[in-house]
């Protein structure tokens, strides 16, 4: 048995590979779209969809994007999502046709859960997916063991850090 906490099997993301990850994932993405291969608009599930959203936006040159805000962490405990902020719904259309909904990661799908049920028909797109929320993306780029904590750029600052395995 290990004694070490979950988020200590880390995955540290860079700047740099973020937006080689979230490159890759639109150019998944490219000619995927209902309107002849085109998507309507982006929106990012905020706040970790943002980097991400943007970059794939920007090389799919689609420049309809907004955000759908939906709080489902409270410091360190995961708490039951909800939505506390809407896209527009003259983007969205109903029932989300056309559109990308972009995240930066799908962890226990509870998320994108949520989303789906308002926006059945969106195409749903994170950088990197997890087993147990897999089934609720449509497209991802990098499956990652349940068991690992992500450390995304925006949470980090350069510090020292302990090796995986002993302090030699």
């Amino acid at each position: 048995m290990s004694d070490r906490l979950p988020h200590e099997k880390g995955f540290h993301v860079s700047w740099d590979q973020i937006h080689r990850d979230a490159r890759a994932l639109a150019w998944r993405l490219d000619g995927k779209g209902p309107d002849n291969g085109a998507w309507r608009a982006v929106v990012a599930i905020t706040r970790g969809g943002m980097a991400p959203a943007m970059i794939v936006s920007r090389e799919l040159d689609i420049r309809v994007v907004d955000t759908i805000s939906v709080k489902s962490y409270n410091h360190q405990d995961q708490t039951q999502p909800r939505v506390i902020k809407e896209p527009q719904a003259d983007i969205m259309g109903g029932d989300g046709s056309g559109v990308l909904v972009v995240d930066d990661l799908v962890d226990t799908g509870k998320t994108l859960e949520l989303v789906r049920k308002l926006y059945p028909k969106a195409h749903f797109a994170t950088v990197y997916a997890k087993p147990e929320g897999r089934s609720m993306v449509d497209t991802y780029i990098t499956e990652v063991s349940q068991d690992t904590w992500i450390f995304f750029p925006w949470d980090m600052a350069l510090q020292y850090v302990e090796p995986y395995r002993g302090k030699d």
